[in-house]
């Protein structure tokens, strides 16, 4: 008889001889396998936070480079942008430590290179390299966010993501106006 029941039927009559206390053992172990997925963070989150706040602590110096170094008013305005929007990433070190996530507290060995570089530069030559890399460099944060928003796993760090990124595209817009300025004056 045990053959021909169905696979379903099979469940049915496992569950029916189960007692209460055996089912509700089966409900706590599901319910704290749904407690440990909702608390999960993934690899893509982890990369998310880390290089978001990398990118942040850059975008502030590069911001404060940007109004001390730059001759062009599109340069120097686009540089107070950066430092204006900082806030951001101060809302995302709060979400990703939150969510247990250590965040580095130093820039990245490339954002470092490009504000060393930078640093020596001054007037057109200044807004010239500044204004492209920042393009590059905005570019590359709107992916970031993009991905966050589109695939990361922890709801709170995904729609910081998906908040922030209206600015950060508004930000590779001005980087970009910035640039055609400058490489108009150049010409």
């Amino acid at each position: 008889m045990e053959h021909s029941l169905s696979n379903h039927s099979k469940r049915e009559f496992i569950i029916g001889e189960m007692n209460q206390l055996d089912k509700l053992a089966v409900v706590i172990a599901c319910s704290a396998i749904g407690l440990l997925a909702a608390d999960y963070i993934s690899a893509t989150d982890h990369l998310f936070a880390k290089t978001a706040v990398q990118s942040g602590l850059a975008q502030a110096k590069l911001g404060q480079l940007a109004l001390s170094r730059g001759s062009s008013e599109k340069v120097r305005g686009f540089g107070q942008r950066l430092v204006n929007d900082y806030a951001a990433i101060d809302r995302l070190k709060s979400t990703a430590t939150k969510a247990g996530i250590l965040l580095p507290a130093s820039l990245s060995a490339k954002d470092q290179l490009l504000i060393n570089r930078l640093s020596g530069l001054s007037g057109a030559a200044f807004d010239k390299a500044y204004a492209e890399s920042m393009v590059k460099n905005r570019e590359t944060a709107v992916m970031l966010f993009q991905n966050e928003a589109a695939a990361g796993s922890n709801p709170d760090l995904k729609s910081l993501a998906s908040n922030i990124l209206p600015s950060l595209q508004e930000q590779l817009l001005l980087a970009r106006d910035a640039a055609g300025s400058v490489n108009a004056a150049a010409k």
